[in-house]
């Protein structure tokens, strides 16, 4: 297996193509290409519909699939706010790489293998699917447990298009064919695995507490006090930093696994905090809660965001010791420049622990990756596919 990513700031298309191609062709050194992961930033989007097929017909029988990105993400470059292409290739022997596309309303409603490898053109058991939504025409967070419960066994994993405003707008590239709904990815199995580490990027305040009244998203007893009295409460107790980090970075943790007697890092299900009503006492979170659930209140900064990740990629390098492929990230547009003040810093802390290798993907409007063996669409998040030969 050996992968190579690059990335061009030039802002004719043409030429940045021209650049991505010969620099990842150089570093191939004559192997076959078999996947290959175009992103593209929106400074290029008259070119959409050609920048797919240009790359495809440069790169003979390879799989070619990518989206547009607000961000783009190239040899361990994060590019933002300026004009990119970024292109990761692997070549892939005794791995079989199966592209899909499809609409919304062309996917099982319900959870049969059967129907989904069909849908998806499946025939292989995956050992992992990569997936690139368009947010304003695809329901992301509904179909990834039916995909789950289809493919138990493969790791899903990607990021929705970005870049947009309006539906119609994002651009998903696969092969010399150009969509703007649905889907596009592929399926792998055979000689491929890829790990997963989703840094969620936030640390906990207070305590763990059941959530002993519930209605959908609404929380209105937590430990059999109203939420918002008990919000309210743990603000109040809050230092002068993480006071006002939570006027505008507070979230809400969902404990994947209840039966503990204490929860840490990887444990929570990281949730936006929706609103408050004073008056009812109800706390909203961003995905339903369940009676019984436990739940903390979490805060997010540069500091913690960075220290998350570190820490994951720590422990999977100590899990994990021989060297990975390449890795394919996938990161919230809200990190980046924006959260740390500086460029490429996620890409650098995964080439100082993982080693030098190819880094590609882009900056997302919402991460796909499992927490606690189940997949989630994430926000404000980095979802990293790490690439091994599955014999690794």
């Amino acid at each position: 297996m050996r992968w190579a990513s690059a990335v061009s700031l030039d802002a004719d298309p043409a030429v940045a193509i021209g650049e991505v191609v010969a620099s990842v062709e150089r570093s191939l050194s004559g192997a076959p290409a078999h996947l290959a992961l175009v992103f593209a930033s929106p400074h290029h989007a008259a070119a959409y519909d050609v920048i797919g097929a240009a790359i495809a017909a440069e790169l003979g029988d390879a799989v070619v699939i990518g989206c547009s990105g607000g961000g783009i993400i190239g040899a361990g470059r994060e590019i933002e706010h300026q004009p990119g292409i970024s292109l990761t290739v692997g070549s892939l022997p005794g791995a079989a790489v199966v592209p899909f596309v499809s609409r919304m309303e062309d996917l099982p409603s319900g959870e049969d293998e059967a129907l989904w490898r069909a849908a998806l053109r499946v025939d292989e058991d995956p050992s992992a699917l990569l997936l690139l939504p368009d947010p304003f025409t695809f329901d992301a967070e509904s179909v990834l447990g039916r995909l789950d419960a289809a493919f138990p066994r493969a790791v899903k994993i990607g990021g929705l298009a970005s870049g947009a405003t309006r539906p119609g707008q994002n651009a998903l590239f696969l092969a010399d064919r150009v969509v703007r709904e649905g889907v596009v990815g592929v399926a792998l199995a055979g000689n491929v695995r890829i790990d997963s580490v989703v840094a969620q990027g936030c640390r906990p305040i207070g305590e763990p507490m059941f959530v002993t009244a519930s209605e959908r998203n609404l929380v209105r007893q937590l430990d059999g006090r109203p939420a918002f009295e008990v919000l309210r409460d743990l603000v109040e107790r809050l230092q002068p930093y993480d006071l006002e980090l939570a006027r505008h970075s507070l979230f809400v943790g969902l404990v994947m696994r209840r039966h503990r007697e204490s929860y840490g890092k990887g444990d929570f299900l990281i949730r936006n905090l929706m609103g408050l009503d004073p008056e009812s006492g109800v706390v909203a979170v961003g995905s339903l809660v369940e009676a019984g659930a436990v739940l903390q209140f979490h805060l997010r900064d540069a500091a913690t965001s960075a220290d998350d990740l570190e820490s994951l990629l720590t422990s999977h390098r100590a899990a994990h010791p021989d060297p990975p492929a390449a890795a394919l990230l996938f990161s919230c547009l809200g990190r980046g420049v924006g959260l740390y003040g500086k460029p490429d810093h996620d890409s650098a802390l995964i080439r100082r622990q993982l080693g030098d290798l190819s880094v590609g993907g882009f900056f997302c409007n919402g991460e796909i990756g499992p927490v606690q063996g189940q997949t989630y669409l994430h926000g404000y998040t980095s979802a990293l596919a790490i690439f091994r030969e599955a014999s690794s």
